[in-house]
């Protein structure tokens, strides 16, 4: 296989996770287009360092998402920021092996299928300054003080911003799932 087929087929399997970091933070798909076109454009430089690297997702993933906040910083303008709201929890952008559900489980999978949708519709309906800072913190697992100097913003800031951006999150949420939002 040449290089040129080799980097295509790298591109395919890696594609959905740097479209999907710039996608949380931007909330816009024309410019996380365009900011996965630029981390792959860097990839391809740097190409014969990432082939065979078994951290390049990580690499991808803090290219696109830098990318994405040095987007974001030149209309700052439009920024308002966010709070905590899923405890924690990660996703994970890693693309799977497609696994065909049993009967039995296959209305339940749908059901959490349609459930992550209408989470991410509620995330990408958040201000950049609350979605920014919630997807760094809750998706990307950077802590708040982090978050702050990627910002360039104080770490009151980032914690009044997560917190807002939860209690968005849990309102909407909770008009869409009813109670059990109420107090997650």
């Amino acid at each position: 296989m040449t290089d040129a087929q080799q980097f295509e087929a790298f591109m395919r399997n890696y594609q959905n996770l740097v479209f999907n970091t710039a996608m949380r933070l931007l909330a816009n798909s024309s410019d996380a287009e365009d900011i996965s076109q630029e981390v792959f454009l860097k990839a391809y430089a740097r190409f014969g360092d990432l082939r065979d690297n078994p951290a390049v997702g990580g690499w991808l993933r803090t290219v696109a998402t830098n990318l994405s906040l040095n987007h974001l910083s030149r209309y700052r303008a439009r920024w308002s920021f966010f709070s905590e709201i899923f405890g924690g929890h990660g996703a994970d952008d890693e693309e799977r092996e497609v696994d065909f559900p049993a009967a039995d489980t296959l209305g339940e999978d749908l059901a959490n299928a349609d459930r992550r949708v209408l989470v991410e519709h509620a995330l990408q309906s958040l201000p950049a300054a609350q979605r920014v800072p919630l997807v760094l913190f809750h998706l990307e697992g950077l802590r708040y003080e982090e978050i702050a100097a990627q910002l360039g913003v104080s770490l009151g800031k980032v914690k009044t911003d997560i917190h807002r951006a939860r209690e968005a999150m849990r309102k909407k949420l909770q008009l869409k799932f009813g109670e059990e939002f109420a107090h997650a």
